[in-house]
This record gives structure tokens, C-alpha cells and sequence, in this order.
């Protein structure tokens, strides 16, 4: 099977990349930059094809596809300095890979990688499930959708399954857990608003398994189904972040930090403030508005009875090994 690999430089793409390599199985890598030092190194292996692309202008994707059977589309913006930029990256991106990939003689799988956020937010002791109808809370989160729906609008060439992974962590990412092991190191962890906050994870070659199963497994996306053909992915842990951070502070030889509850005025005065520095600049600031709707949620959390059930997938890393294996490499994490 040749699969085509969308977003191949990012945190994501790299370690599935990886996974390709350790199959000695060849594949494509679309790429916006072919002189990245990540796509350097893969077409250094000869397994890798490198077509240089974008998702977002189309350029590159035919002969990106040709003899594809799958694609992998992880090609995405999880920030952006403005709303339409998600929507161009997340779903108009997404709807020219599914229309070049429909007119080929034989359309190749699209395997989706989403986001939790496309579904939405939930409570304690609730995770999410597929047949649940989505309220994402954020742009990001609505592009997201988005992108599931311009797929979904080709289901009648083009067959298509949705992976939404939550949290995802592991070697080759700079955000999520290397922000937390920064308050942790203070002695002091923010959220906004009291209250306790739950979440899922995933650790990146959990993820990887779960996206090269769906090229041969599951059910497809289909039009009379608003939930056919989509999966929650995770480690199948309610983790609570109070708990998280003391288990981090563990690892790290500190003692358990505060949690200290900002409030929500004041929170969403620095994201607009921040917001305002940044927009200017053409950048996106760590903290945002919409990172700000998400964060007030007081749980993020799915179940992955379904994705066990029908793509055969179990998480085999669970939260110590993984955080073993990041603090041993100084290595950080990242949702999708």
C-alpha cells in the first residue's frame, strides 16, 4: 500500500513518518518546504518521496496522489492570528485534497486526523462518544469540523474515516506538556476559573497506530450518517490536572505545585491583550480568545470503545511511560 502523507514536518507527520520508515514501507510526503531539514532527512531514507505542496492553494496534490491508495491528511493549523486563517488551512484545504483525490481513476482512503475539539467539550465523568452531535467551542474546533464535512461531501467517490484524538503528547512537540512543566518548575499552575479540569490523552505512537489502522480498517464515512466512519482515539484515562501536575512535579523532583484559579475577566483580558500584540505581527499568541473557550471547559474527554471495536486499536502507552520517556529526552507534547 502507497500512502500519501500530508503535513509530513509537523510533530505528527514526523513520527509517523518514522513509523513508515520502521515498516519499510515507502510512501509520499507532501511538503510546503522541500529544503525543510525534515524533508532533507526523509528523502535521504529512499523511502520517502518528496513532492513539494500546499493543501491550501492545491499546488503539488496531483502528483502527490498518483498511485496513492491512502492518504494520511495531517496538514493543519492548531494557531492562527486570525479565524479565516483556520478555515483556510482546516477546511478549504482539506475540500481541494478531497476534490483532486476524488477525480483520481482510483481515489485513494483519506484518514482524517481531526481533533477532540470538533466534538466539543463535555463533563467530568462523561466522555465523549462518536453518535454525540458536535459543539466545538473554538474556530479551531469549527474548522476542524469543517474539514470532517468537506470530507464527508465526497463520501459517494472518495471513502473517508475521522480520527479526533484529544491531548495528544510525546518526542518532537513544544507546547502542551512543555508549558505545564514550565508552571510546574514556578510551583503554580493557572486556569481560568475554578474548578476541576479533566482531560484525555493520547501519546503520539498511539495516535500513529490508531491513523495506519484506519488505512485498513473501520467503517467509512457516510452521507445519511453524521457519525459513520468517525473515532475518538485515547489512552483511556480521565486525566485530572491537578493530578497530572503533581505526577509531573514527581518526575521532576519538585513538590506538587498550586493551582491557582484565574478569573475569567481577567483571563480574557490578557488573550484580547495578547491577541492585539500579536494580530498586528501576523502572529498567534500562546494564549488567545479561542485557546480561551476551550481552556474555560470543564472536562475534555472521549471514549474509545468504538475505535477498539471497529479498528481493532488499544493504546499501549499509558501516562508514566510516556512522561518517563519525555523528561528522559527533555521533550515536549502537543494537542492536534
Amino acid at each position: 500500500m502507497r500512502v500519501l502523507l500530508t503535513g509530513a514536518t509537523g510533530f505528527i507527520g514526523r513520527r509517523l513518518a518514522d513509523h513508515l520508515l520502521a515498516r519499510g514501507q515507502p510512501f509520499t510526503a507532501l511538503v510546503r518546504d522541500h529544503t525543510d531539514p525534515v524533508a532533507t532527512a526523509l528523502a535521504a531514507t529512499r523511502l520517502a518521496r518528496i513532492v513539494p505542496g500546499d493543501v491550501t492553494t492545491g499546488a503539488g496534490l496531483v502528483p502527490a496522489l498518483r498511485d496513492a491508495d491512502c492518504v494520511i491528511h495531517l496538514a493543519g493549523a492548531t494557531t492562527a492570528a486570525a479565524t479565516a486563517d483556520f478555515f483556510r488551512v482546516n477546511a478549504w484545504g482539506t475540500r481541494l485534497l478531497c476534490a483532486a483525490a476524488s477525480r483520481q481513476a482510483r481515489p485513494p482512503r483519506i484518514v482524517y486526523c481531526s481533533s477532540l475539539a470538533a466534538a466539543g467539550p463535555t463533563t467530568a465523568g462523561r466522555p465523549r462518544a462518536e453518535h454525540q452531535s458536535p459543539t466545538p467551542v473554538s474556530a479551531y474546533g469549527r474548522s476542524k469540523l469543517a474539514g470532517e464535512h468537506a470530507l464527508r461531501g465526497h463520501c459517494l467517490t472518495l471513502p473517508g474515516i475521522v480520527i479526533r484524538p484529544p491531548i495528544v503528547y510525546g518526542p518532537g512537540d513544544h507546547d502542551f506538556l512543555p508549558a505545564l512543566t514550565a508552571m510546574v518548575r514556578l510551583g503554580a499552575v493557572l486556569t481560568c476559573g475554578s474548578g476541576e479540569r479533566w482531560y484525555s490523552l493520547i501519546h503520539v505512537d498511539d495516535l500513529c497506530r490508531a491513523l495506519l489502522a484506519a488505512t485498513e480498517h473501520g467503517h467509512l464515512l457516510r452521507a445519511d450518517s453524521p457519525t459513520a466512519g468517525v473515532y475518538h482515539v485515547s489512552d483511556g484515562v480521565e486525566h485530572n490536572l491537578r493530578a497530572l501536575a503533581t505526577r509531573l512535579a514527581t518526575a521532576l523532583g519538585r513538590r506538587p505545585p498550586r493551582l491557582l484559579a484565574v478569573p475569567p475577566a481577567v483571563a480574557a483580558l490578557a488573550a484580547h491583550a495578547a491577541h492585539a500584540l500579536a494580530a498586528p505581527r501576523g502572529r498567534a499568541p500562546m494564549l488567545s480568545p479561542d485557546k480561551l473557550r476551550e481552556a474555560r471547559c470543564p472536562a475534555w474527554t472521549c471514549t474509545s470503545d468504538r475505535a477498539a471495536a471497529e479498528l481493532g486499536f488499544t493504546a499501549e502507552v499509558d501516562l508514566a511511560a510516556g512522561l518517563s520517556g519525555l523528561l528522559a529526552g527533555r521533550v515536549g507534547s502537543d494537542r492536534h
